[in-house]
């Protein structure tokens, strides 16, 4: 079933509204792009869907069920959250952070038993990753952190992905490695929604594409429909040309700001 939003709406105060009615799904399968520039909303819309914030007006559903009506508990077992990449504070082994992914599944007090640690083995071999697992994770590349963060959400069972600007930060082959990787999980069953800065990354991965500017939906739909060289201009306040490129017989979208002169 996926995620649903209806009527969305969302203020700090009684003054100013952060997001202004917004509506759309993105079902099983679905892999959805978040886009629109800083300030936006996205985050604020984040916070809604894991039912951290309340919304002022309007539904959150995951599954079919109101995210506010959900415990904690069942929150975790419907949508997991991935953050943007970041050094943690102590080193632990890659193998230990996946295995953490796996805590709100565990008795009160309870510790990782083998088989904990074998399922996020398994994890890791899924994303091709098991080499790393006794790899203290400030000794891996970022683009491999944001694949073991990816690999913790994996192994909280929940069918939904939540993921903050997924390549933030990476370089140009990590990123493409890691968006590779996202792209495989609606395949698999999985509601796959990213934020991302780079209108390419929509283009190319995405099923689904939400632009959101000042707080509303601008468009909504495929990437084709809604990534129009008009509307990713109005979106970044810059010009923006959408153009295909041949390479080895298929057609892969790009776009590409320039100057107006």
């Amino acid at each position: 079933m996926g995620v649903k939003v209806e009527h969305l709406r969302f203020s700090y105060d009684e003054k100013v509204n952060v997001l202004k009615d917004i509506s759309f799904r993105a079902d099983s399968g679905d892999v959805l792009a978040v886009l629109g520039p800083n300030g936006v909303g996205k985050s604020t819309l984040f916070q809604c869907l894991l039912g951290f914030l309340r919304p002022s007006e309007g539904t959150v559903e995951l599954e079919g069920r109101d995210v506010q009506h959900m415990t904690n508990s069942e929150r975790a077992k419907a949508i997991a959250y991935i953050p943007q990449s970041a050094a943690p504070v102590f080193n632990y082994t890659v193998l230990d952070i996946v295995t953490m992914g796996m805590t709100g599944q565990m008795r009160m007090f309870e510790s990782p038993g083998p088989e904990h640690r074998e399922r996020a083995m398994e994890t890791l071999r899924s994303l091709g990753m098991d080499h790393l697992a006794h790899r203290g994770c400030n000794q891996i590349s970022g683009g491999e952190r944001q694949l073991m963060l990816l690999a913790r959400a994996l192994v909280q069972d929940a069918k939904i992905l939540l993921m903050d600007e997924p390549t933030a930060n990476l370089d140009y082959g990590n990123s493409y490695r890691v968006m590779e990787r996202i792209c495989t999980l609606g395949s698999r069953g999985f509601t796959v929604i990213f934020s991302s800065h780079e209108p390419g990354h929509a283009l190319r991965y995405a099923d689904r594409v939400l632009a959101l500017l000042d707080g509303t939906v601008l468009a909504e739909g495929t990437p084709a429909e809604v990534l129009t060289e008009e509307a990713l201009t109005r979106l970044y306040g810059i010009p923006v040309a959408v153009r295909e490129v041949d390479v080895n017989g298929t057609g892969f979208p790009v776009s590409v700001p320039y100057r107006d002169e």
